[in-house]
């Protein structure tokens, strides 16, 4: 069956080249264009897409305002187009509802390969089937009292494709008595996770901040992998390499997961939020092997269920629980923090 995408951008040129390498990606197909976001909304009513890509920087309505009207009556899944110039922004619309971004290299014609390639991946990753995706194992979770009798020391946190808006809801909630830190790898470009660090650290209640290299872990403290750097937990320092891309990408969640539960132990809590591909299973398989406990968000909450999935496949999740179940989770270990 052909998904049908509808393309959105003032710029002729990028409406143009993104119709062509959409159609060139098998099962997908432009079924038209638009080029402002009011154009859109009225397209979006009228052709009924599987897909939207929406340029960020618009004249007129922009592509924030544009997603806030789309959600407003639509939970089609919208792909930000945007360049550094616009990063704030795109963090913005994450945080209203769009589903994910996709960056425009800096010369398309020179890129327009790789570009292809990475609209491929984020157009594919809303229409997997559930039977692709994973096929669920019955198993006994531990109860969360097991959780909750261990000192934990440690949250990491692990997800890709609609991560950004789930790491908002659950970063925002984080009680101000938290008293260990927090890791997370969300697969984001490089340049685009100091603004996402920024947005959430305004919003919360604890420091929020895009990790460094060699940097000292403080209690109480989030910290975001930055975008092109895998991050790992070595005594009490993060330590950033570029080392090659794990499961095609930088920063990967199974070398943060990995490293968390030799230091930790017993004492780690981890988390696998939505996404594409089985990125932390690995990392989870090594917290379940030193006794730590591990979540993984529910299929209904998930914008795509591969990541958790694939975890859950694994038989290396404890609980499957929506946002808010982590959420509460969370603000528990925080209370009985010995």
């Amino acid at each position: 069956m052909t998904t049908r995408v509808l393309v959105v951008d003032d710029s002729a040129f990028m409406r143009k080249i993104l119709t062509e390498q959409i159609s060139a990606v098998e099962g997908f197909e432009v079924i038209g264009t638009a080029r402002s976001g009011e154009d859109a909304l009225r397209k979006m009513e009228l052709l009924r897409p599987d897909i939207m890509t929406l340029d960020v920087e618009m004249p007129g309505m922009d592509g924030l305002q544009t997603i806030k009207k789309i959600r407003e009556k639509s939970d089609l899944p919208v792909f930000m187009l945007s360049s550094l110039q616009g990063k704030e922004i795109t963090i913005a619309a994450l945080e209203s509802g769009a589903t994910d971004f996709i960056e425009k290299p800096r010369n398309l014609l020179q890129n327009a390969a790789d570009f292809q390639r990475e609209l491929a991946y984020h157009l594919k990753s809303v229409v997997q089937n559930d039977d692709e995706v994973t096929q669920l194992k019955d198993s006994e979770p531990r109860e969360v009292e097991d959780m909750l009798n261990q000192d934990m020391e440690a949250i990491v946190i692990g997800a890709s494709t609609g991560g950004p808006r789930a790491l908002m809801q659950l970063i925002q909630k984080l009680p101000q008595s938290l008293a260990i830190p927090v890791f997370i790898v969300q697969h984001m470009p490089e340049g685009f996770t100091a603004s996402f660090a920024k947005r959430l650290n305004d919003s919360a209640k604890v420091p929020v901040l895009e990790a460094r290299h060699r940097e000292k872990i403080k209690a109480g403290t989030v910290y975001i992998a930055p975008g092109n750097y895998h991050m790992q937990i070595h005594g009490d320092e993060i330590m950033l390499t570029q080392t090659e891309k794990r499961n095609g990408v930088r920063p990967a969640v199974d070398h943060l997961f990995e490293s968390a539960a030799l230091l930790y132990k017993n004492n780690l809590l981890s988390i696998i939020l939505t996404g594409m591909g089985k990125d932390g299973t690995n990392g989870m398989k090594a917290i379940k092997k030193m006794g730590g406990f591990s979540i993984a968000q529910d299929r209904e909450s998930c914008v795509v269920f591969g990541m958790p999935g694939s975890a859950i496949n694994a038989g290396v999740v404890d609980v499957c629980t929506d946002l808010t179940g982590i959420s509460d989770m969370i603000n528990k270990i925080a209370r009985v923090r010995k």
